[in-house]
């Protein structure tokens, strides 16, 4: 299965506060919220959403497509891409502008507060899919990731047009669209991914109930956090998988991106939508466990074993059987 990923490429600057957001908070001031928070580290790391899918599919023993825009100083994170199983055949470097940034300061209770940087990802809506699928493709799989809110709304419209299967992960850009956008995003999807705050924020927009919703696309997929995941299709039972146990929170920018991964292999690999939730969780879990989101190794046996103790046996084996050759 062919899988090409759009979205942000970017570098995370990551930072800790020793104390709680909300304490900070004044309720009779917040129209005039002026703050600064002392942190206590800073980690610059890999990231961006696209390239955090793909990362998790290379390593997870797939070949994707990664495909968006960058500045001249992507070269060694091109390189570590490449190590890792992506295909860096699709981004395009600007001549003007840097590669995307994300700032993000974590409270001790994983609470965040973040900023984000366009730069060269403002270029992504000069990108054509038809011709990086001649070159590249065929796709079986395009998901469309936030990038410049112009630019999700041309990738979604080639993928209708060359009908190429896409799935919807808008994400923190559905703060940008209206309604009439959002439901111009969604409908016809082969997947939708949420977590359960952007879903509920997707309704409110499209001025969908969830049944309307199921009735746009194909599989509806909504992260539900410590919670796990819910998996729904129209006139089909919902799946819900459980969280993985015993997580131990290091820091969670990326854990969605990880979900992601975890779950388009599962998929690629022919396995039911339990076992896609399951791996998913999985994923999370290693990115959510280390600093960074493109920090974590995967080992097959370590996985597996863990994969055992959380969903049971002949859960591994499904995963084991594909992972052997890795």
């Amino acid at each position: 299965m062919r899988i090409a990923v759009t979205g942000s490429i970017a570098t995370d600057h990551l930072m800790k506060f020793p104390g709680r957001f909300h304490e900070q908070l004044v309720a009779s001031k917040l129209d005039k919220v002026a703050l600064s928070f002392l942190v206590e580290d800073l980690e610059i790391r890999r990231g961006g959403t696209a390239a955090n899918i793909t990362f998790g599919l290379g390593c997870l023993g797939l070949r994707p497509l990664l495909i968006g825009s960058v500045g001249p100083d992507f070269a060694e994170y091109r390189a570590w891409l490449n190590e890792h199983g992506v295909d860096t055949g699709g981004v395009r470097e600007s001549e003007v502008h840097h590669t995307a940034r994300f700032t993000a300061t974590t409270d001790q209770a994983g609470d965040q507060i973040g900023s984000f940087y366009a730069g060269a990802m403002t270029e992504d809506v000069g990108i054509e899919l038809g011709p990086l699928a001649d070159a590249h493709g065929p796709f079986d799989l395009v998901l469309i990731g936030p990038t410049s809110p112009d630019a999700v709304l041309s990738f979604t419209a080639q993928c209708r047009a060359l009908g190429i299967p896409f799935a919807a992960d808008p994400a923190w850009q559905l703060a940008r669209f209206d309604g009439p956008q959002v439901r111009e995003l969604v409908d016809g999807s082969a997947y939708l991914f949420t977590n359960e705050y952007e879903a509920a924020l997707l309704e409110q927009k499209s001025g969908w109930t969830p049944a309307d919703v199921l009735d746009h696309v194909d599989v509806r997929v909504t992260t539900l956090g410590s919670a796990g995941v819910r998996v729904e299709r129209a006139g089909e039972a919902p799946i819900e998988v459980g969280a993985v146990p015993d997580a131990v929170l290091a820091e969670p920018t990326g854990a969605g991106d990880g979900f992601r991964s975890g779950f388009l292999a599962a998929v690629a690999w022919g396995l039911p939508f339990e076992r896609a939730a399951q791996l998913g969780n999985m994923m999370a879990v290693h990115v959510l466990e280390t600093i960074g989101t493109q920090e974590y190794q995967l080992k097959a046996g370590t996985l597996c074993d863990r994969f055992a103790a959380a969903y049971g046996d002949a859960a591994a084996a499904d995963i084991t059987s594909n992972l052997s050759t890795y």
